[in-house]
């Protein structure tokens, strides 16, 4: 059996959703929209959004979480919430940190307004060194640093452009499909 690397799965940038860092929320999820009508019904939906700079280049992504805390401002007053549930917090201190910074008070209340005035560029999160892999990478390593890092996904390159994206969903299903045959 060949030896499978990162290109044999990823999704290719034309086939990925992006916008502009100026686009605004509402234009980012209506081009999730779009890609996720155009996606072949056997892959997974995309859960993100690329963004590029004035220069056409990659500079950050919009996820479906980066979209629900930008619902509620205040979530950036607690920064790193994932930590306080690996600390052994329980769920009765984290509904009181809900009630103590009234968090999601109006989360649904004008969201077409906050979503046509939000730009992508004050939420999108600028990916970090260890998000991105090399197209001739193999599989093999792309899991570790998929897991040793806790990404959805990595941003593809071929040398210093980015042409796709290895999402965890894909790689996940390449791994099944090794379990189950």
């Amino acid at each position: 059996m060949a030896i499978k690397v990162v290109k044999d799965i990823m999704v290719p940038l034309l086939e990925y959703p992006t916008v502009s860092n100026e686009a605004t929320l509402r234009e980012a999820v209506e081009a999730l929209e779009k890609a996720q009508k155009k996606l072949d019904p056997t892959r997974y939906r995309h859960r993100a959004v690329l963004v590029f700079d004035e220069n056409n280049k990659i500079v950050g992504k919009v996820s479906q979480l980066d979209v629900l805390k930008a619902l509620e401002p205040k979530y950036d007053q607690m920064k790193d919430t994932r930590s306080l549930t690996r600390f052994g917090f329980s769920q009765e201190f984290m509904k009181s940190l809900f009630k103590q910074f009234e968090l999601l008070d109006k989360p649904l209340d004008d969201i077409g307004k906050k979503a046509g005035k939000l730009k992508v560029k004050e939420i999108m999160n600028t990916p970090s060194d260890g998000e991105f892999v090399e197209e001739t990478t193999t599989l093999n390593e792309a899991i570790h640093q998929l897991v040793l890092g806790h990404h959805q996904s990595l941003l593809v390159t071929r040398g210093k452009d980015i042409v796709g994206i290895l999402r965890q969903t894909d790689v996940f299903k390449e791994v099944f499909e090794a379990i189950v045959s």
